[in-house]
């Protein structure tokens, strides 16, 4: 299947799905979401043992497009929460997704891209790599992730990392359990090959079981909080705080803040 904004590639039993916008940092999309989500089923469906997923160029994924962060202040309260579903699709297709995935995080990843990098079973970055659910510094809300971080790393922490809005990097990221392994760039789809070589080792059968049973432990308390998530995140691109945040942030100004 031909990609635009994507590359897949299927060789000796693992699936390489790289971001391949490199002139826009792998910025999100709503082409790129729709691309990912067919490449997922993609892999799923194909002999692939393992998926990894990394980035083109210096990023791994730098957030939003700013063409589509640009339109989102002009988008109907219904195709907000149509966007807001999709990007939850996204995220829950790569959570729960049966196979085994790496991602080797060739760059920063911010926002978004912290998303992506961080759902997947195992996390390999470089470490210059830079991290950051930076959503509420231009007047948006860290919905989604927020529902996925609070399982990874406790809710003190993801507070601190979500109402800062701060970017942190590779080490923090390694310290408090959000990524598995530094490893220097020169080594890393190496180093992701050779994981994907010994997760080969095991039953597929038995990864997949236990995948699955990973993710029914979750499924009960994720379909509510992720159902909550999108109505906040459709929500907040309502008002007036979220318009002068994305119009500061294209313009390179500081926000002038109204809490409505």
């Amino acid at each position: 299947m031909e990609y635009q904004t994507i590359k897949l590639n299927d060789s000796e039993g693992v699936a390489t799905l790289t971001l391949n916008r490199p002139d826009k940092r792998n910025a999100i999309s709503y082409e790129l979401i729709d691309e990912l989500l067919r490449a997922l089923d993609d892999v799923k469906n194909s002999s692939a043992q393992v998926l990894i997923v990394t980035g083109s160029g210096k990023a791994f994924c730098s957030g939003i497009d700013l063409d589509n962060l640009r339109a989102l202040t002009g988008r109907s309260p219904e195709q907000n929460l149509e966007d807001s579903k999709k990007m939850a699709s996204l995220f829950r297709s790569l959570y729960d997704f049966p196979k085994p995935t790496i991602a080797a995080v060739n760059g920063a990843a911010v926002a978004g891209g912290t998303g992506l990098a961080t759902l997947c079973d195992f996390t390999l970055a470089v470490p210059e790599a830079k991290f950051g659910y930076t959503e509420v510094r231009i007047g948006f809300v860290p919905a989604i992730v927020s529902t996925f971080l609070l399982r990874q790393v406790g809710e003190k922490i993801a507070r601190d990392l979500l109402l800062t809005g701060r970017l942190f990097d590779a080490s923090e990221a390694l310290r408090i359990g959000l990524i598995n392994e530094l490893v220097p760039a020169e080594k890393l789809l190496d180093r992701a090959r050779e994981l994907a070589a010994q997760l080969m080792e095991n039953s597929p059968a038995s990864l997949a079981y236990t995948k699955r049973l990973l993710s029914e432990h979750a499924r009960a308390e994720l379909d509510s909080q992720i159902e909550t998530a999108v109505r906040e995140n459709a929500g907040i691109r309502a008002t007036a705080d979220f318009r002068e945040g994305v119009s500061s942030f294209l313009e390179k100004r500081k926000p002038k803040w109204t809490g409505k």
